[in-house]
């Protein structure tokens, strides 16, 4: 068992993953009237945005993002005194228009989830959370970086001498699909586990074929749901469940200091402001608008309307019209994000050039 305080740290982004192929150009967007094309105003859900919190979400973009038409709207917006409600939304109606992406897509949602953890097994905690092996290939966004490590029957068959700590195997196999954690020990010390690679296999969901072994209703594939069901049959039923997603996900340990985590981006995330994006269509740094709606599971919020930035990635996020947003830490985010299934319509925030007008 490694101590806890020896570990070396490093700050790793939540970067699930490389897609499995190089996808294609993006499509040209749909055809749309340019009133519609251009003006925020006409977006759905503009009204009622909070325009403040979306300019804050603008500056995180400002650090992540790259491109003179962005540079010359962050030149702008850092010379501006504090802006209220009507200022604010001014100022993103004149500086940025909306680009619509063709076709429609998914919304899901993501959390930093806090867990309890112990420094040795037993029969409860009997997952050990692993660390980066000294042999996993260096790892990037291209296909080729990514390619097959170990499968995850092999890496657990494989000694624990390097368990960074252990935990409930339904929680461990939770934080994996989430990429990042918190781990709460009985002695009041809490450590944030973050991405260290995984095995290059792809992320496979477990809520259909659960749906389709009459495991959960068709409406009851929730986050919550799953991971009740497998906590309520811990032991080789809920293993064969967890063996459908070949993904093995490893970490490394770094004090808690109580603050979001790091995106692919490099920048912190912002809760319900930032989503992890296909990195193949859509830069870091990108402003978008979501426009989620017809929730397919129980329990979730009718819609998400808002301005969000590109500061993430995921092993599951696949595709043009595909967004995973950030909700935050601890159990009510979690409650959020594992409801969050919706029909997505994306639109691309660009700033406005001179020709524009």
């Amino acid at each position: 068992m490694i101590s806890r305080g020896a570990i070396a740290i490093a700050a790793a982004a939540f970067a699930a993953g490389a897609c499995a192929q190089v996808a294609p150009p993006p499509l040209p967007p749909a055809p749309i009237a340019r009133a519609q094309a251009d003006s925020l105003a006409a977006l759905p859900g503009w009204d009622d945005e909070d325009h403040v919190a979306a300019l804050r979400a603008v500056q995180a973009a400002c650090v992540a993002g790259r491109g003179p038409d962005l540079a010359a709207v962050c030149n702008a917006a850092a010379a501006l005194d504090f802006l209220d409600e009507a200022g604010a939304r001014a100022f993103l109606e004149a500086n940025f228009r909306a680009i619509p992406v063709a076709a429609a897509g998914r919304l899901t949602g993501y959390f930093m989830p806090i867990y309890e953890a112990r420094s040795a097994p037993s029969e409860e905690f009997a997952a050990p959370v692993r660390p980066r092996p000294p042999d996993l290939p260096p790892q990037d966004f291209s296909p080729a970086a990514h390619a097959p490590y170990a499968d995850r029957a092999a890496i657990k068959a494989r000694s624990t001498a390097d368990a960074l700590a252990w935990m409930r195997p339904e929680d461990l196999f939770f934080m994996q699909i989430q990429g990042t954690g918190v781990l709460d020990f009985p002695d009041g010390e809490r450590e944030k586990a973050v991405f260290a690679g995984d095995n290059g296999a792809p992320f496979v969901g477990v809520a259909q074929p659960m749906r389709a072994r009459g495991l959960i209703s068709d409406q009851g594939g929730s986050a919550d749901a799953i991971h009740a069901w497998l906590a309520q049959h811990r032991g080789p039923d809920a293993e064969a469940i967890m063996a459908l997603d070949p993904r093995y996900v490893f970490f490394s340990l770094t004090g808690d200091d109580g603050r979001d985590p790091f995106g692919a981006a490099g920048q912190r995330l912002l809760a319900g402001r930032s989503v992890a994006v296909d990195p193949a269509w859509h830069p870091m740094g990108e402003l978008l608008w979501l426009d989620a709606e017809a929730p397919a599971l129980a329990g979730a919020f009718p819609s998400y309307r808002r301005l969000a930035v590109a500061l993430d990635t995921g092993g599951a996020i696949k595709g043009q019209v595909r967004a995973d947003l950030y909700l935050g830490r601890g159990p009510a985010a979690g409650l959020e994000a594992g409801r969050v299934r919706h029909q997505l319509t994306l639109y691309r925030l660009a700033p406005r050039r001179r020709d524009d007008e």
